[in-house]
């Protein structure tokens, strides 16, 4: 594991209110990606700069900030294969305005690393692998270093869905504000599974009663509402949202809203979910449909009605990010290469006609920084 100095992020200085997005990326034989991408997002127009490459790193699929210390995280594979085949999770050093630096990385344990997810006392790293269906804790030193992997637990079974669902696929890591919990999305196994976790070890505990969805739902993210009162699901495979209310890592479904319009007949999956800042919205992505699911969300009950069906503005839109002031949607278009910005009324949390858009190689996730 390589170690050097952390030199402190600056802003960066197009404007005063200047944002950087870090991108993750797919850089698999058909990109032309080379790894992590940054832009410069504006957020009083919503101009977001051509990406530039910030750090090279072999499929930097999902990415997340260290809670205090200026590191970028990004789970994908090492420059050398590991022995076991198991993918890694990379460290990475905010140097400048547009800069990464590799320290290191380490095994996470697991394969198809597709998620990950930093406890709030940047003690560890919390990865949820595609590829064997296994959600592994990852050890971080005092310098932020990923380092001995705590926990790997591997899921096991099957869901309806043939041949999605042949086996679990953890698809997603997040942990709550208490830190006291870890939550895995499992596609192959329709379940949300929850984790009891320990920040002094970082270890987890005997899984406690799962969040179970619908056979053949496929969940894949999910998302909380600003007061923790409610979680919801986006399911990938059933394209719906499963809106729960939960309690000190207890869920209780309030029902499921489709994301797609009764009457279309094509190819599509559901992708991401995110809360407005308000809470007073949900938003989820459709992959195929390519499209932007808008809900308002009930704020005493937690419970969701449709509002718009949005075009997102380009081909399979894998992810998006509501940006901090809640007045803009930034969608990373990965079969288009590129990356729009959607408008959001804040009033009636619709969406606004895509503009602004940039050409980024592979983008399937991103992060705004600090």
């Amino acid at each position: 594991m390589i170690r050097k100095a952390i030199t402190p992020l600056f802003l960066l200085t197009a404007t005063l209110h200047a944002i950087p997005v870090f991108i993750g990326t797919n850089t698999g034989k058909n990109s032309t990606s080379k790894g992590i991408y940054v832009a410069d997002f504006d957020s009083d127009s919503g101009k977001l700069t051509t990406p530039v490459l910030a750090a090279e790193y072999q499929n930097p699929g999902f990415l997340a900030l260290h809670p205090t210390k200026p590191i970028l995280y990004a789970c994908g594979q090492p420059a050398k294969p590991y022995a076991d085949g198991s993918s890694s999770v990379a460290a990475f050093a905010l140097v400048n305005q547009k800069g990464l630096k590799f320290l290191g990385d380490a095994s996470v344990g697991g394969k198809g690393a597709c998620h990950l997810a930093v406890d709030a006392t940047g003690h560890a790293v919390a990865v949820a692998n595609y590829g064997d269906g296994s959600v592994s804790t990852i050890k971080l030193d005092e310098e932020g270093m990923p380092g001995a992997t705590a926990s790997l637990v591997v899921h096991t079974g099957s869901g309806p869905n043939k041949p999605r669902q042949n086996g679990p696929h953890a698809h997603g890591a997040y942990f709550d504000k208490s830190n006291t919990y870890l939550f895995v999305p499992d596609l192959g196994l329709d379940q949300v599974f929850v984790y009891p976790f320990d920040e002094g070890t970082s270890k987890l505990g005997t899984p406690l009663i799962s969040l179970t969805g619908s056979p053949g739902s496929g969940p894949r993210h999910m998302a909380f509402s600003p007061d923790e009162k409610n979680a919801y699901v986006v399911n990938e495979l059933e394209n719906s949202v499963l809106a729960t209310s939960y309690d000190s890592g207890k869920f209780k479904s309030l029902g499921t809203v489709q994301t797609l319009p009764q009457d279309f007949a094509g190819t599509s999956t559901a992708a991401e979910v995110e809360v407005h800042p308000t809470g007073k919205f949900v938003y989820a992505s459709n992959r195929g449909h390519n499209s932007i699911s808008v809900y308002r969300r009930d704020e005493k009950s937690g419970t969701l009605v449709s509002v718009q069906l949005a075009p997102c503005g380009g081909k399979v839109p894998r992810h998006f990010k509501i940006d901090p002031s809640g007045n803009w949607l930034i969608c990373a278009y990965q079969d288009s290469n590129a990356i729009g910005v959607l408008p959001i009324n804040p009033t009636t949390g619709l969406l606004g006609e895509a503009a602004g858009i940039v050409s980024s190689p592979s983008p399937i996730c991103l992060l705004f920084g600090r």
